[in-house]
């Protein structure tokens, strides 16, 4: 039985790193191990799992939705292992589906103190700006920006930022600091991946103006925008916390701060169809508590910081209204 869980295992892992050696590097098995294991359950099971070429491992019908079968009653197990143990020990692997940007200024620097916390568990950042799917990729939580699309996945808030629009000194020396949103119109603009469309909103004094926004310079990249505007190109509007560095140590600096331009909500969602795996929601509970050092602007609803299992907020993502954990 252990050794046939072994490699269901050892099946899950390669099939999501799309190579044999990778997968079998998690588990500390060398590649002919893993080739004749693999070998052995697709004989096994008498269907081909994976098509097998020089440049890649990739699933066969079969063995997608196999994976799709076996993946959920493989973390079932692990949480069910993890709840009768009761020691907190999370092990495996703990995938998250995250921005790059997020991930270079704000968690790789903070997770040496979750990952001595939990240190037989394994973590991997798939850094991309672009949208993971969650289920081609095994991503077990990922972060996402902004409104979340309509889905049966459930997500947790985590913080809230303004947006701000910033621009370097020299920009705005060379072309003037706008002083109305109207003057917005004679400035080069840096569109980033805001998601927010052409058009910028602005809210002062209740009142709401929109302005048609077109980007000399477009990047779907925040880095890149951020970069961009440290360089001079123009203003660019963004999550304060993309750019809070930089407005720390003034190679940007904030345009029109009085007015209100939104904010931009952080969320950590969960797989559609999957129980949550002890580790994500570990994570996403670290995440929570790490938040009060980004300077977030908290909801205005959520006026206290959560403290234990009742106060823990989650979000439906097709209704995106609260629940409790």
């Amino acid at each position: 039985m252990n050794d046939h869980l072994s490699s269901l295992r050892l099946f899950v892992r390669v099939a999501r790193r799309g190579s044999f050696s990778a997968g079998g590097r998690e588990l500390n098995i060398p590649q002919p191990t893993v080739s004749r294991i693999i070998a052995t359950l697709e004989r096994k099971m008498g269907v081909v799992l994976f098509t097998r070429t020089t440049r890649a491992v990739t699933l066969t019908e079969a063995g997608a939705d196999f994976l799709a079968r076996i993946e959920p009653i493989l973390d079932a197990l692990d949480e069910a292992e993890y709840a009768v143990r009761g020691t907190g020990e999370l092990r495996g692997v703990l995938r998250v589906g995250i921005s790059s940007t997020f991930a270079i200024r704000e968690i790789a620097p903070r997770l040496p103190s979750f990952m001595e916390k939990h240190p037989a568990l394994r973590v991997e950042l798939l850094a991309d700006d672009l949208r993971q799917n969650f289920v081609n990729e095994g991503v077990d939580v990922g972060l996402r920006f902004g409104s979340l699309p309509d889905s049966t996945a459930v997500a947790r808030r985590i913080a809230t930022w303004p947006r701000v629009i910033v621009a370097s000194p020299a920009y705005l020396k060379r072309s003037g600091v706008p002083q109305t949103a109207a003057d917005l119109a004679a400035h080069s603009i840096i569109v980033g991946p805001s998601r927010l469309g052409p058009a910028w909103t602005f809210h002062k004094d209740g009142k709401t103006s929109s302005m048609r926004m077109e980007g000399r310079l477009t990047t779907t990249v925040n880095e890149v925008a951020t970069a961009a505007a440290v360089a001079g190109l123009g203003l660019a509007l963004m999550a304060k916390v993309g750019c809070r560095s930089e407005i720390e140590n003034g190679s940007l600096v904030r345009v029109l701060p009085d007015w209100d331009m939104g904010t931009v909500e952080l969320h950590a969602v969960f797989p559609d169809g999957r129980g949550v795996k002890p580790s994500a929601r570990a994570f996403a509970d670290f995440l929570v508590a790490e938040s009060a050092h980004w300077s977030a602007a908290r909801p205005r609803h959520h006026a206290a910081r959560p403290s234990g299992n009742s106060q823990k907020s989650r979000v439906a993502v097709k209704a995106v209204t609260d629940r409790i954990l």
